[in-house]
């Protein structure tokens, strides 16, 4: 390693006068408590900034509004249908004490092979005077895609209350509600049917 040049008189006196004439940046900092100025003993130390009294952080902020519009699930949304049927008889379906007179179970089927079973089911039920019926969809299991666009767990949970609005189901159905647990809950729907004229 090679040693520090030390420097020239006349460098040290150009040193000088180019110090003195610029000011610091940062204050000096004392290097101990030794170094440190002592304050008379009823002096206050100057606080660097104004007190904010009274003060809370985000007291006049505006509230955010919800950044995400989430849709509601099935289940939610037949909740908040108006009640077309005898309302002592829905009653007693949603909490699961009527028993369906038949089932569909859709679970594991795809879309194209689900509408028209549904279709075949709900008008033979009706032409044979059935009332209640259930219709099992299944809750629908994440996939491995974890991709940007989110993607709907349940797809025939979403679809089957659709297509029971749609016709040529409309005219058969007077009421649709999610199951009551001991008949698949989230799962399955319990679809009331109209009588035929």
């Amino acid at each position: 390693m090679s040693k520090r040049r030390k420097l020239s008189p006349e460098e040290r006196e150009l040193w000088d006068r180019v110090a003195a004439s610029t000011q610091r940046y940062r204050p000096e900092k004392p290097d101990s408590a030794e170094t440190e100025p002592v304050l008379a003993p009823n002096a206050k130390p100057k606080p660097n900034r104004p007190e904010l009294r009274g003060f809370q952080l985000g007291q006049h902020a505006k509230p955010c509004a919800p950044r995400h519009d989430l849709a509601s699930g099935p289940g939610e949304n037949l909740a908040r249908q108006p009640v077309v049927m005898d309302r002592k008889s829905h009653k007693s379906m949603t909490r699961g004490k009527m028993k369906p007179e038949a089932t569909l179970d859709l679970h594991g089927m795809t879309l194209a092979e689900a509408h028209p079973e549904l279709i075949r089911f709900i008008l033979n039920a009706q032409s044979h005077g059935k009332r209640l019926v259930l219709v099992i969809t299944g809750k629908g299991k994440r996939g491995d895609d974890d991709g940007p666009i989110p993607r709907r767990v349940g797809v025939l949970r979403h679809q089957v209350p659709h297509w029971l609005r749609l016709m040529p189901l409309a005219p058969a159905v007077m009421q649709v509600s999610e199951a009551h647990l001991k008949h698949g809950g989230s799962g399955a729907y319990y679809v009331y049917l109209r009588r035929m004229r």
